[in-house]
């Protein structure tokens, strides 16, 4: 075996197990980064009185669970620079393209130096049913597109047990634009500077419905941080629009006994679109 030759074998195992970047000879601290920059942070606003954290979950007389109060909710990280100026770009974009122009501009999520491609969204804009997940893997970050891997595969059958197809009426986002290292689960900071840029791209598309796949969409739009398997299978409000909490097709392909579940929840998403 020559040395090219070698090389090359080196590099095809290295793919293989999801390494694929190289950015420095130096670890580099991706926890310490975010709690610098929320240490640089303002100070937040004083916080309402706590409510107890069981409070119910009302049913509203459109079918789904009303939000529940602030207190009640998760709390959310003080808003950064960074997410203020993402969100004051986003308020000012009309239309999508200016929207996705803004995002592929946005310095201020550190995430963006390590990726390689910046990966919005995909399927049909202004379809009747969002569908929002995570955060870019590997195979995301290299195509530019989201659920494109296995994940993305397993999603494609999940659309298609309910009529759907992501190319023809569906729209496919995540709650982060660029992929995290090691594909780690995002932190607080990275989700605030992007959060304003994903609640503009759901405001401008209009949808129906939302499908919101895990645990990382239902916190950060939600609120709510009990957990995926507790907030599944109920329809809540997102600024008027119904949103549900699902199963994330990652988890499903490592415990595919789920399925059950995730699968109520598809036909239910299926009966709020024919209504």
């Amino acid at each position: 075996m020559d040395q090219i030759t070698e090389i090359g074998t080196i590099l095809e195992w290295y793919l293989s197990v999801g390494v694929d970047e190289a950015l420095s000879d130096v670890p580099i601290d991706r926890f310490e980064t975010s709690r610098q920059a929320l240490a640089r942070a303002p100070a937040p606003a004083p916080e309402r009185p706590a409510s107890p954290a069981s409070a119910p979950v009302s049913t509203g007389a459109q079918g789904f669970a009303s939000r529940p109060p602030a207190a009640a909710r998760a709390p959310a990280p003080a808003e950064t620079a960074a997410a203020a100026s993402a969100r004051e770009l986003a308020a000012a974009c009309d239309d999508i393209a200016a929207l996705e122009a803004a995002i592929r501009a946005f310095e201020g999520c550190p995430l963006k130096a390590g990726a390689l491609n910046t990966v919005i969204a995909d399927g049909t804009f202004g379809a009747d049913l969002m569908l929002i997940g995570e955060a870019p893997g590997a195979d995301e970050d290299r195509l530019g597109k989201p659920f494109v891997g296995r994940a993305g595969q397993l999603l494609d059958k999940m659309l298609a047990a309910i009529g759907r197809d992501r190319a023809r009426d569906a729209y496919i986002a995540n709650i982060l634009f660029w992929r995290p290292p090691a594909n780690r689960k995002p932190d607080p900071v990275e989700t605030a500077a992007c959060l304003p840029f994903v609640e503009r791209l759901i405001e401008l598309s209009k949808p129906k419905a939302i499908l919101l796949l895990g645990a990382t969409p239902t916190s950060a739009l939600l609120g709510l941080g009990d957990g995926i398997t507790r907030t599944r299978g109920r329809w809540h409000d997102w600024r008027g629009i119904p949103a549900m909490p699902t199963l994330h097709p990652a988890y499903l392909l490592r415990q595919p006994q789920a399925k059950r579940e995730a699968w109520h929840d598809l036909l239910a998403v299926r009966r709020r679109l024919l209504d």
